[in-house]
């Protein structure tokens, strides 16, 4: 069978750090349109609720169950692609399509109509995500991966701050529909420069130590989804991790939706409050966050790799009693210092995990890879968190009322303490099963970076 040829041959990764800064960044922005499309919904909830005349539970369904059904069973088939052709090409094409559907959910006239439109935004989204982890991997050398993929992960407060303060304001001062509009057209713009900006690298060039790099006309190496799986399947810390992310996604998604509905439910905020409220605050501590988290596993991942599942671990379980507390506290202010906490650490653990899971398999592999592990979080997290904490805030609410939303998000946090048992239990294996190495016996230390740097 003939290769598959790259519309734009790979190049070599080492292109200079302004380069590699500027790829970063661009990646960033498109990350940050990824969550602002996926995340507007919730700030745009209560007045959608209102016009529409729909209940927790079609909110929670449409915003994720819907979307999550088609954006992780595409993500699979578009990352093998992702793992044969040109990486810049599918996440523009992606890029280009999520973004069409979001401005039609600005359109959307009934529940039914805007449930197809979040699904429009899913099946475009399924390609933004698992490529930009494989690009990251061949511009960046493996002891700044996890900072890099960290840098990379603030598109994640970023959007979902951003999404949550332009959504509120213009939806204050205009109405939601604007909103959907304005964000969508707003990544059309943005799909040319990524293609015409962002070169596709040579893969793995950048793992190689000592072996001859691959030649950037050389067509990669193929291997089937059965060979991943098979690969996958002697990595048990593959699946450690990515449940352990999938328990705490569970409760940080059903937050990034929930927590404006909180808030003007359960502290009587205005929808421009609550804009600004959880806006700054979701992109502010969330970016300290995602840095700290990355920074940690750069920084104890060097002397032991255990670290990488160590670090998030703790830093999950430690927030329950802040998130718990913010949840049930009356004052607004208190609420909001004690929400600080959960909004720094919620995402604390994309850097050092993500990282990991790019060590688990071959290089030609990752982008598979990643897309299987997305699939697993954002079934589970994105799947079931949002609709979780919905149909339980519908299920309460005769007895509790307008605080039933409350006593639901409080009811989700213990997922935390589930990702804190699966974290532990991956750190105990990664010594052994991180790849392109010499494998390693549980509890032995990792080589110092002087010696390991390409591992």
């Amino acid at each position: 069978m003939a290769p598959i040829a790259h519309p734009n041959p790979p190049t070599s990764p080492a292109t200079g750090p302004l380069y590699r800064a500027w790829v970063l960044f661009i990646l960033v922005v498109v990350y940050t349109f990824n969550f602002v499309d996926r995340v507007i919904v919730g700030i745009l909830a209560e007045p959608i609720k209102r016009d529409l005349s729909l209940t927790d539970t079609q909110l929670g369904l449409m915003s994720g169950a819907a979307f999550a059904l088609f954006y992780t069973c595409l993500g699979i088939p578009i990352a093998r692609l992702a793992d044969r052709t040109s990486r810049t090409w599918i996440m523009t094409a992606a890029l280009a399509v999520w973004s069409g559907f979001t401005a039609l959910c600005g359109q959307a006239l009934t529940f039914t109509q805007l449930l197809l439109a979040r699904v429009g935004v899913g099946v475009g989204e399924a390609g933004g995500v698992a490529p930009a982890f494989s690009l990251i991997s061949d511009y960046f050398p493996p002891a700044q991966r996890a900072r890099a993929l960290a840098v990379f992960s603030f598109g994640v407060p970023i959007g979902s701050g951003l999404g949550m303060l332009f959504g509120g304001l213009v939806a204050s001062a205009v109405d939601w529909r604007v909103a959907f509009l304005s964000v969508g057209l707003g990544g059309l713009v943005l799909a040319p420069i990524l293609r015409l900006t962002v070169r596709e690298p040579a893969r793995g060039a950048l793992d190689a130590q000592g072996a001859a790099p691959a030649l950037p006309t050389a067509p990669p190496a193929r291997d089937s989804i059965v060979d991943v799986c098979r690969a996958l399947a002697r990595t048990p810390s593959f699946f450690l991790l990515a449940f352990g992310a999938s328990s705490a996604s569970i409760v940080g998604y059903g937050l990034l939706f929930w927590m404006p509905s909180f808030f003007m439910r359960s502290h009587g905020l205005t929808l421009a409050e609550t804009a600004w409220f959880v806006g700054l605050g979701t992109l502010v501590f969330g970016i300290a966050g995602i840095w700290l988290g990355g920074w940690a596993g750069d920084r104890f991942g060097a002397r032991r790799r255990a670290a990488y599942a160590i670090v998030p671990g703790v830093m999950l379980v430690a927030m329950v009693p802040f998130l718990a507390a913010a949840v049930l506290v009356p004052s607004t202010v208190a609420a909001f210092v004690l929400f600080s906490v959960p909004m720094t650490l919620n995402a604390s653990w994309t850097g050092p995990v993500y990282s990991a899971i790019q060590h688990l398999v071959a290089p030609r592999m990752r982008a598979t890879a990643s897309a299987i592990f997305l699939f697993l979080i954002n079934l589970i997290g994105i799947g079931g968190g949002t609709l979780f904490v919905g149909a339980l805030s519908d299920a309460l609410a005769p007895r509790f009322g307008a605080d039933a939303l409350r006593y639901s998000i409080l009811v989700a946090t213990g997922f935390y303490f589930v990702s804190g048992v699966l974290f532990a239990a991956a750190s105990r294996r990664l010594h052994a099963e991180w790849h392109g190495r010499e494998r390693l016996t549980p509890g032995v230390p990792a080589p110092s970076r002087r010696h390991a740097g390409s591992r």
